[in-house]
């Protein structure tokens, strides 16, 4: 059979031979490093008469660095020859492609113009699937439909010959006998010989038939948990931002071709997205790839990547609901998830929210693509997910986020597959949020209060004052109980819940009184728990008690407190102090019940000469602090109290009480508590100039540190001491943290970190 025979039963007439360089790593590193394309050159190689027909070479000009004065490395330039003041002067990347789209056009192959048919061909998977997609996609670069496909020649090269440990261009022209080309121009010569390859693939009969197809966009699909997922295509990416979708880990993956509904986002126990994902991939080629890009960057975070397992996989994105397995195989490009609808909303409401003016939107199947979420009772949670039919849509659903429904606002946001999954098994288990008489009770939050003398005193007229009957009180509450018991007892009611709004009430002795206070975000929400909620039982070590629930004010809050007596007043030099003290008054003593409360900078009073002090202000603006207490030694029991200034100022640390409420897009209600709760980090040894975003940078990595985790620490005159303490939602995030970033730099100083209990 002829040459020209044989390619007439081949899919193109034509090969576009590719090679890219970057500015640092290259050949089977390509990629690895970020670094951006400096030289792409290209070969139309012509099938039928099996000749080269033509060569270019372009430079590329890098997108600048503020943090390098070089475009190149210096492993580049030794590997390529490449001159730093030729990719200076060289064109941006996208006018590069441009080009190569007008030469494609100029040689009558381009396949909007009416030419022949083509595909790429590529030393192995990197110059397309680790430096073009991904730089293309992080620069907003549209790339045409041709480059989502290529002939990979390693693989076509060991179809044909059956040979083994064939790496790169050399093993194959090895393995051939024939000589390298003598061009001196570093990219033209990896094209020739990759050229002179193929040319002895077609003398040799072979025919390229079956180009590997770069995957566009993530598609949906559902997994159930019968499926069987390799351990050998599985990754888990760590430190993503929060807010991440599955889309936007896609991006990130960019190039690699993913499983349908392959990006399972991962919930915390507290049911928060945790800054985790799963993601599963086609094939082991694609996660090993994936495995590459280790410390790769979303914006100015570096993400994390490391093998996972299929059972990893299942137990996130695996689903057993066969409800909402029907609902998902609907299809749809867009889930929506609601959150903060009315208990009593129906579909049709729904349907009417999102057909109201303006950013009018269709939902996909009308009433069946609705998807109310409800615990086993059978009562709404206030969630539910819609089926968009098209990307438009669901940008325009998306603008109606918080507009209002009834009396109440509905927040929107993207979901997944593997979500409506995690939240449809989430909810149905018959642990949330009201266990059954038969149930053990669930381990607290926090497994015990810190010793009394690490308690913080906080003055109720700093929590809430005043007469809006925004809070409710709770009385008769079992003496062990926590704030996960109050969550699960109020159950819907608990979204009304203003943030840290939970208050413990103990005795002057620190022992639970069996009386809370909660803070409402509305006197009508206060009202409306107090009656749904009011001597409702509570199930607690497999007993059941009633608990009252009174609708109440702040001023009430404080009448209680005191017994009806008015407060008496704090000495001017005792702002906060110990529950194991009482602090200076003007009149006989009164033994106070206390509230414990989180120590935040809205219920703190500010230090005397901090706002005064410059580098005290400029710290503090940028950063929360709690000031920390210092010793007192007089006993509440004793007639003679001494004032808090009287007492020698000795440094210490207190560890708060933190209450961790779910954030967006998990509803309030989906509380789920753990074993390990709350731990604090201590920075010590901070310039006294670092700034929050330093301090962010720090532990990139840590999608659970946020400006609202830091406290700065100051000296009894105001001032920046140098230490931080930094609040982790678990004692194993803390450990970890505690691990990988002790004795770092920060500034032009080493920093200490230490767990703070």
């Amino acid at each position: 059979m002829k040459i020209s025979e044989i390619n007439n039963m081949t899919n193109s007439s034509y090969l576009v031979v590719l090679f890219c360089a970057s500015a640092g790593k290259n050949g089977e590193e390509l990629g690895v490093d970020e670094e951006q394309i400096v030289l792409f050159v290209y070969l139309l190689y012509d099938l039928p008469n099996n000749k080269v027909v033509a060569v270019q070479q372009h430079y590329c000009r890098p997108t600048p660095n503020e943090l390098s004065e070089t475009v190149i490395t210096e492993d580049c330039k030794q590997e390529t020859g490449l001159d730093e003041d030729i990719i200076k002067n060289a064109q941006p990347l996208d006018h590069v492609l441009d080009e190569f789209d007008r030469f494609l056009v100029s040689k009558g192959v381009h396949p909007d113009h009416g030419g022949k048919s083509f595909c790429l061909a590529t030393d192995g998977p990197n110059h397309i699937r680790q430096a073009l997609h991904p730089e293309c996609g992080n620069k907003n670069i549209t790339l045409p439909q041709y480059f989502y496909s290529y002939y990979d020649l390693r693989k076509e090269f060991v179809k044909m010959y059956k040979a083994e440990n064939i790496t790169n261009i050399k093993c194959m022209l090895d393995y051939l006998g024939l000589q390298e080309d003598q061009s001196s121009e570093y990219g033209i010569k990896q094209c020739q010989e990759m050229a002179s390859t193929i040319h002895r693939l077609i003398v040799d009969g072979h025919l390229f038939t079956e180009p590997d197809v770069v995957n566009e966009r993530l598609e949906p699909g559902i997994c159930s948990k019968t499926d069987i997922v390799d351990d050998e295509v599985v990754v888990r990416a760590r430190g993503l931002p929060w807010q991440s979708s599955d889309q936007d880990i896609a991006r990130f993956f960019k190039g690699l071709n993913i499983a349908k509904g392959g990006v399972a986002l991962c919930l915390s126990p507290q049911g928060r997205r945790n800054g985790e994902a799963l993601v599963r991939f086609q094939d082991q080629e694609m996660r090993d790839l994936a495995i590459r890009r280790h410390k790769h960057h979303i914006g100015q975070r570096y993400i994390e990547v490391y093998k996972a397992t299929g059972k990893d996989f299942l137990n996130v994105a695996g689903g057993s609901n066969t409800e909402a397995q029907a609902f998902l195989s609907r299809g749809g490009e867009v889930i929506i998830r609601m959150r903060g609808l009315p208990f009593t909303a129906t579909t049709q409401q729904v349907l009417e929210f999102f057909a109201r003016e303006p950013n009018v939107c269709d939902v996909l199947d009308g009433e069946d693509g609705i998807l109310f979420v409800h615990y086993p009772d059978g009562r709404s949670t206030g969630d539910a997910f819609v089926l968009m039919p098209t990307e438009d849509e669901a940008d325009k659903a998306l603008k109606k986020h918080r507009d209002i429904m009834g009396t109440r606002y509905i927040e929107l946001f993207k979901s997944t597959t593997a979500e409506v999954q995690q939240v449809l098994n989430r909810s149905m288990d018959p642990r949330n949020p009201e266990p059954q008489e038969s149930q053990v009770a669930l381990p607290p939050l926090i497994a015990q209060l810190p010793p009394q003398t690490a308690l913080p005193y906080i003055p109720q007229s700093l929590i809430t004052s005043g007469t809006k009957r925004d809070c409710i009180r709770l009385r008769n509450l079992p003496g062990g109980s926590q704030v996960t018991d109050i969550l699960s007892f109020l159950g819907e009611f608990s979204q009304f819940i203003v943030y840290q709004g939970v208050h413990m009430v103990y005795s002057a002795q620190g022992e639970p009184s069996g009386e809370a206070f909660i803070q409402m975000s509305s006197e009508e929400a206060a009202q409306l728990t107090a009656i749904n909620r009011h001597r409702r039982q509570i199930i607690y070590a497999g007993k059941k008690r009633v608990i009252e629930v009174i609708q109440c004010s702040g001023e009430d809050m404080n009448l209680v407190l005191t017994h009806g007596i008015t407060s008496p007043t704090l000495s001017p030099v005792t702002p906060i102090a110990h529950q194991a003290a009482v602090p200076t008054i003007t009149h006989s003593p009164i033994i106070q019940r206390q509230i414990i409360s989180p120590g935040t900078t809205a219920l703190l009073p500010s230090l005397p000469g901090v706002a005064t002090n410059p580098l005290a202000t400029s710290f503090s603006s940028a950063l929360p602090f709690t000031h920390i207490p210092q010793p007192m030694y007089a006993s509440p029991f004793q007639q003679g109290i001494t004032p808090i200034a009287a007492a020698a100022p000795r440094p210490a640390m207190f560890p708060q009480i933190i209450y961790w409420y779910p954030t967006p897009p998990v509803s309030p209600q989906t509380y789920f508590t753990t074993n390990t709760g709350p731990s604090m980090v201590v920075m010590r040894g901070l310039p006294f100039n670092v700034s929050l975003q330093d301090i962010l940078n720090f532990f990139q990595g840590f999608p659970e540190v946020s400006p609202e985790c830091i406290q700065v620490q100051y000296t009894p005159e105001g001032l920046p001491s140098g230490d931080v303490v930094i609040s982790f939602a678990s004692r194993g995030e803390a450990e970890r943290a505690v691990a990988e970033k002790n004795h770092q730099i920060v500034g032009n100083r080493m920093v200490e970190l230490f767990l703070a209990s």
